[in-house]
């Protein structure tokens, strides 16, 4: 199910995420440890989310934020583009961390010329392993960390979005941008 990157990766997101908590403007409600009730209730935890152990968090990560994305398989390319991808896929969603990955993938690969545009449909699979694979060898030794900014960027700038669609998300964008955006 994870590996010695996922495992190395668990400790610091849990610690980002905090424990308890049921913020008013969340719309996500009551969480612990970055998990939703929704999601808790979806691997079968039924207890009060304040007493959700980190054991079954470290689990539903595993599952739902980690191999079922496909991000055990960036990781085997890059594990500093797979962390990012974690990272953001748990704070916006699996699906928007994979579509942010493709899109810089046919951003950055000259017009076609390195290798052919990929879909964007939020799904990594085999081709966007095999695309991945192409980026980091074609464009060289700095091509991991421009990856990582660019998705830095998209992060970044979806945080501003999200918080001036709904003016309540705005008790959240400093935060975001101090824990969840880096250089």
């Amino acid at each position: 199910m994870s590996g010695s990157v996922f495992d190395r990766l668990i400790d610091p997101l849990l610690d980002r995420e905090g424990g308890y908590v049921d913020h008013p403007n969340d719309p996500g409600g009551a969480t612990n440890y970055g998990i939703t009730e929704r999601v808790a209730r979806r691997h079968g935890y039924r207890g009060h989310m304040r007493d959700l152990p980190r054991e079954v968090a470290k689990h539903i990560y595993a599952v739902d934020y980690w191999d079922g994305p496909g991000f055990a398989s960036v990781a085997k390319h890059s594990e500093a583009i797979a962390e990012e991808l974690f990272d953001t896929g748990v704070n916006m969603g699996v699906s928007v961390a994979s579509t942010f990955l493709q899109r810089a993938l046919n951003g950055f690969n000259r017009q076609g010329e390195l290798y052919d545009d990929i879909r964007e449909d939020g799904n990594i699979g085999p081709v966007t392993i095999r695309t991945l694979a192409a980026y980091l060898q074609r464009r060289g030794q700095e091509a991991e960390a421009v990856m990582v900014r660019a998705l830095n960027c998209f992060q970044g700038e979806r945080y501003f979005v999200i918080a001036e669609g709904r003016a309540a998300s705005e008790d959240f964008l400093y935060g975001w941008m101090a824990k969840r955006v880096s250089l």
